[in-house]
């Protein structure tokens, strides 16, 4: 049956009033604790209010006021992925001892729903905004920037605006990871990556190439995958690199759920093979994830959380007062051996 529409909506300040016996003014200033409201009556009201299931919305009061909000916004992608929820819960902690609640939103890689995000939260009038971008150009938040909502970008740097930024040494851990496995004796190594148009992506495959370009091997460029997206898409290509005559001896995967994706390739590729003692590719992965210890999986591993407290520094920084030109923090990163990425080649 359908929901009577006078149980589902919500109750009104006229309501309240009515039920303690004051005027809608009174009840107003009882709710907002104004001065020169008796106790008794005060109590009245918010008991009615208590009875009633109303509540304060205490955006639209501040807003009335002309002042801003006391939300954070944040633009993501999407939060089932560890590395955002990560990021997200670093914000968050950052932001709770000023005061500051955050808010969330995923664009899902989608640069006009990312610009509708931004609009909403604008309109919302939120103190700051940390954007995970997905455009390709920010230049339209230029404006907003000037009239004093600070934004912060994080994982990947604005196209078009000067902003504050906080990112991952991309190409130095990729660098790194290229140079762990050919210092483990391979050479024919199969790069798995992201969409590369990314800025994130991009640094990891030219920090990934430089190692190989710096060793004079060209042995894996046969076994190079761009704009893998998402696990399934990842286990597939895997399963097509591995059936290649010669395959490759190792493996470098660009974020965690291509590394998932390589697992499954991998798990399937063992219960085929005839003898046990097959030694299935070296495996390296760009972001640490849940139970990659307990897997044995060799890691480029950074601070995610940091990656978000560091960003919620900077926004609240520029929220007290802070003017100064744009910053840049970088998030190291450094490889976590675990075996998987320490197997000898074929």
């Amino acid at each position: 049956m359908p929901a009577d529409d006078a149980n589902v909506r919500r109750p009104t300040l006229t309501e309240v009033a009515a039920l303690a016996g004051v005027s809608l003014k009174t009840a107003s200033r009882a709710l907002n604790r104004e001065p020169n409201v008796a106790p008794s009556t005060g109590r009245r009201v918010r008991d009615a209010a208590d009875t009633l299931g109303y509540r304060l919305n205490g955006i639209a009061r501040e807003l009335r006021r002309g002042a801003t909000s006391s939300l954070v916004g944040l633009v993501s992608g999407d939060l089932a992925n560890p590395f955002y929820s990560a990021v997200a819960s670093g914000i968050e902690r950052e932001l709770r001892q000023h005061g500051l609640l955050l808010i969330t939103a995923n664009n899902d890689e989608d640069a006009e729903l990312e610009r509708s995000l931004v609009d909403a939260f604008l309109e919302r009038r939120v103190r700051a905004l940390l954007v995970i971008p997905s455009a390709d150009d920010h230049g339209y938040l230029a404006i907003e920037g000037n009239r004093g909502v600070p934004f912060v970008f994080l994982d990947r740097p604005p196209d078009g605006l000067s902003a504050d930024a906080v990112l991952i040494d991309n190409a130095g851990g990729a660098r790194s990871a290229g140079e762990h496995l050919l210092a483990g004796g391979h050479r024919r190594i199969a790069l798995v990556s992201d969409l590369r148009h990314m800025a994130p992506q991009k640094g990891r495959i030219d920090g990934f190439v430089g190692a190989m370009r710096a060793a004079g091997n060209d042995a894996w460029e046969p076994y190079l995958r761009t704009d893998v997206h998402d696990v399934r898409h990842a286990e597939r290509t895997v399963r097509e690199l591995l059936a290649l005559d010669p395959p490759p001896t190792a493996i470098f995967t660009t974020n965690n759920r291509l590394t998932t994706g390589a697992l499954r390739a991998l798990r399937d590729q063992q219960r085929n093979q005839e003898s046990d003692r097959a030694t299935p590719p070296a495996l390296v992965g760009f972001d640490d994830f849940d139970l990659a210890d307990v897997l044995g999986i060799t890691v480029v591993a950074h601070d995610m959380s940091a990656i978000g407290r560091e960003a919620a520094r900077l926004a609240y920084e520029r929220i007290s007062g802070h003017t100064g030109p744009a910053r840049t923090i970088v998030i190291s990163t450094s490889i976590i051996a675990r075996g998987s990425g320490e197997r000898s080649p074929h």
